[in-house]
């Protein structure tokens, strides 16, 4: 099979996969170069820390206007011009000359990665339905969960053995091959109704935002009673608060805050910021107990961070099969818990602590998170529109970027309180670490707490049972063994499942000849999937549909023949299975393709 003949769905993971990898690894690796850098530019270790400040700001300036962009001049042509700004600007990092060369190219650097991950993930959750998310999980999980803990490693690694340098350079060949990859075969996909350019919402959220991000990024080093903090940190304040108010006034926001009226997007979303926050709080503070506290080096705190990342891939795993048995709510709040009491047994650790046993702890850390991220992230789009997915993903980063600030900001400012210089052989000197581990797990604890207003229902679409598998290929096969047609009331229930199948959209409407009010479909846009995967034959089973409009959502499953016997389905033919669903009488014409 060649490339052209790979399904989109394959080629949408496979470029997002490898570029969301990249900008996360890029978000680790360079700390471990820092006093590299510092030592090669003859500045101190504060001032070489711009190099990472700068990278976030330019990503927070970016992120809110990347939905609008997608929409607005196509997914693909943004997506790949942010990639290849990336990894440009990653070449350019690494023959930069002096430190303000190196931090303007971080800069554009950032501008590129900031739109990466709104931009595909939107891109992603279009070609997959609701149903499929979940399992989806199963591979976005590689670069959220291994390239945080590879940064170290690998960083590590190339400053001792090659040059600093390097830990840009790593990024081009993957950045090179993902973008031809995604230049040939990536579909193109725009939003007719993006609006105008909001030029007062990109100026208030980009500018808003970005000041926010440096003041809670910085505060912890420099002291909240810094001026540059207190100016950052209120202005940042004010112009996000601005940013609400115009945003909801004008009838084409770049941020659409509206869909916070959604009380699932909204519930976890709140549950992210709180659980992002307590995560990566742990993860900035452990690799500082680890060589500032015990004086352990920078390649064993890696290879004892990395087992979270396994942690993180095995939940994975866990998470795709019991979703459905669960429900949101109840997973996502014992990932939470379960990540709570990882992180309290993070305050036991000490110099008598064996290594395996912390190793042990991270890779319990990841498992509870990663059934807490996966859940999460499957339900938090189940009722958004087909439309506002791009939007809605740029919310969601948002949420989950301000979270991780948040998360160094508190942790930091807590071990800033409690740090004590006590003896090292004693266990005064890590009380600081101790503390900030007990308020990571605390953050942990208030999302579980959110996460129970979270109701099941509505994520209803998400949700797939293998009793309604076996339902489906039960009808299959004693339709084709008898001929006869089969019957949905045969089926009892089919799950629960409040929609037909996984019918969502209709997008692909135009094919079935017919169809006259497709807009009045909402949930009916792509009669690609049915069910767990059964395949609807691209439409060429549909036949022509006479009244579309008429028939709103296949609510349940059992009025399907009452919908046959009123007329509204003119030209329904036979039924011949559940796969097949509805078969076309010999007299209709196939549709247009």
């Amino acid at each position: 099979m060649g490339l052209r003949q790979l399904s989109p769905k394959v080629v949408v993971s496979v470029v997002f996969v490898a570029a969301l990898f990249l900008n996360i690894l890029d978000t680790t690796i360079v700390n471990v170069a820092l006093p590299t850098i510092a030592a090669q530019f003859h500045v101190t270790a504060a001032d070489a820390g711009a190099v990472v400040v700068g990278y976030l700001l330019s990503l927070a300036l970016v992120i809110p206007a990347s939905g609008w962009l997608g929409d607005r001049f196509g997914t693909k042509r943004v997506f790949l011009i942010a990639l290849a700004v990336f990894t440009l600007a990653s070449a350019l990092c690494g023959v930069a000359q002096s430190l303000p060369e190196l931090v303007a190219f971080r800069l554009l650097q950032g501008l590129g990665g900031g739109m990466l991950a709104p931009i595909g993930l939107a891109m992603l959750y279009r070609e997959f339905p609701l149903a499929e998310r979940m399992r989806v999980n199963r591979v976005l999980i590689l670069p959220t969960a291994v390239a945080p803990a590879m940064g170290p490693v690998l960083g590590g690694l190339l400053v001792d053995t090659l040059s600093w340098r390097w830990v840009f350079y790593v990024n081009l060949p993957v950045g090179v091959l993902a973008f031809l990859f995604g230049l040939f075969l990536l579909r193109e996909h725009r939003e007719p109704g993006a609006g105008r350019f909001d030029v007062a919402g990109f100026v208030l959220s980009g500018v808003g935002f970005a000041l926010l991000m440096y003041a809670l990024t910085e505060g912890a080093t420099l002291g909240w009673g810094a001026p540059q903090i207190l100016i950052t940190g209120v202005l940042g304040a004010a112009l996000l608060a601005a940013t609400v108010i115009v945003e909801l006034r004008v009838p084409e926001p770049m941020l659409d805050l509206r869909l916070f009226g959604d009380r699932l997007f909204r519930s976890i979303n709140i549950v992210q910021l709180m659980s992002t926050a307590g995560f990566l709080g742990t993860l900035f503070v452990f690799p500082l107990l680890y060589q500032s506290g015990l004086g352990v080096s920078a390649w064993q705190t890696g290879l004892t961070t990395f087992p979270e990342a396994v942690g993180v891939l095995v939940g994975t795993q866990i998470a795709s099969r019991v979703y459905s048995t669960l429900g949101p709510r109840l997973h996502i709040v014992l990932g939470v818990v379960n990540a709570a009491v990882g992180m309290m047994l993070m305050t036991l650790v000490g110099a008598a602590t064996p290594q395996w046993a912390v190793m042990l702890i991270m890779f319990y850390l990841g498992l509870g998170m990663s059934n807490n991220f996966n859940p999460a992230q499957t339900a938090a789009f189940a009722q958004v529109p087909p439309a506002k997915t791009g939007r809605a993903s740029t919310l969601y980063n948002s949420g989950r970027q301000a979270g991780s600030a948040i998360g160094v900001a508190v942790l930091g400012s807590v071990l800033a309180a409690f740090s004590s210089g006590g003896a090292s052989g004693g266990t005064g000197h890590l009380l600081g670490y101790h503390v900030a581990f007990a308020v990571a797990a605390g953050l942990m604890i208030a999302s579980g707490v959110a996460a129970l207003l979270i109701k099941d229902g509505d994520a209803a679409a998400t949700v797939t049972r293998s009793e309604r598998v076996a339902a489906v290929e039960a009808a299959d096969v004693a339709a084709a063994a008898s001929g006869a047609t089969a019957n949905f009331d045969d089926i009892e229930k089919f799950g629960g499942a409040e929609k037909f199948g996984e019918v969502e959209k209709f997008d692909n409407a135009d094919k079935s000849g017919e169809a006259e009010k497709v807009h009045e479909m909402q949930k009916f846009v792509e009669l690609e999937k049915f069910d767990d995967g059964q395949m609807f034959d691209d439409g060429e089973k549909f036949g022509r549909t006479g009244k579309l409009d008429d028939i709103q959502k296949f609510d349940v499953m059992d009025k399907f023949d009452d919908m046959e016997k009123s007329g509204e389905v003119a030209g329904a033919g036979e039924v011949v299975g559940v796969g097949d669903v509805v078969r076309p009488a010999a007299s209709r014409k196939s549709p247009t393709r």
